[in-house]
């Protein structure tokens, strides 16, 4: 039977990042991200509906036991939200990857640190993907990237990019351990132009790491990092959003 507890107060953003992980649960939303999901060979729990969109997942091959059809009132009452992207699904959470399983083969990663915006960190990891960065981790206190939000604007690169939580401030000279160079990215002019690092750096394994929206990085990442780099700005401009300069600074450390 579907527990509709699993789809109680989607838009409770403080409420739901406790009980989804509690649960061991997390909410694709329409049909495309299901069908990510499922690809991604993730526990489907159970579905709920509007009628129009059966078919779809009767395409998907999700079987009717675990659909539950509403009408538009009745799934806003459950939801607490107008769910206008046709379907909601409740599915299990991955057990979570060891640390050194993804950095055994990884060449380049990006480290969010304390990132809580689920949006800039579902982007994040969209640009990851597209720049085919091999991994993301995440420090402890970042958002959640099987949150509701952040799988959609992540356009289901969640399910393509392996990620996993890495304990902080330690984790820095783990990475140093492993071989990597890490690379702290900063809005202070006096750091190293990201274009300008040398072959020899670029040759080896490394880790940008990201910091939150308001403060960046902390004072002590950027003392631990190997570089401080920073993606130099015109017109007055301090800095770019974290999604915006994770994207660059992924195409930059990948080309």
């Amino acid at each position: 039977m579907i527990d509709l507890a699993d789809f109680a107060s989607l838009t409770d953003v403080q409420w739901r990042s406790h009980t989804e992980v509690e649960r061991g649960i997390y909410i694709a939303e329409g049909t495309k991200t299901i069908a990510r999901s499922l690809a991604a060979g993730h526990v489907l729990r159970g579905v709920i509906t509007a009628a129009r969109w059966v078919p779809a997942l009767h395409e998907l091959g999700v079987p009717d036991a675990l659909v539950s059809v509403h009408d538009e009132a009745a799934l806003e009452a459950i939801t607490g939200f107008h769910v206008h992207r046709g379907a909601l699904a409740a599915f299990e959470r991955p057990a979570p990857i060891a640390v050194d399983a993804v950095l055994a083969s990884a060449r380049r990663v990006v480290v969010i640190e304390d990132v809580v915006d689920h949006a800039n960190v579902g982007a994040i990891l969209r640009s990851a993907a597209a720049f085919e960065i091999d991994a993301v981790l995440l420090t402890p206190s970042c958002a959640d990237p099987l949150y509701r939000r952040s799988i959609k604007v992540a356009m289901g690169a969640v399910f393509a990019v392996p990620w996993t939580r890495l304990p902080w401030p330690s984790g820095i000279e783990r990475l140093h351990a492993a071989g990597f160079r890490t690379l702290a990215l900063t809005p202070d002019p006096t750091a190293r132009d990201i274009r300008t690092l040398e072959a020899e750096v670029r040759a080896q394994p490394l880790a940008l790491l990201l910091g939150t929206e308001g403060e960046g990085l902390t004072p002590a990442t950027l003392r631990a990092a190997t570089h401080r780099v920073r993606i130099p700005m015109a017109h007055g401009v301090d800095s770019l959003n974290v999604a915006a300069a994770a994207a660059v600074a992924c195409f930059e450390m990948t080309r």
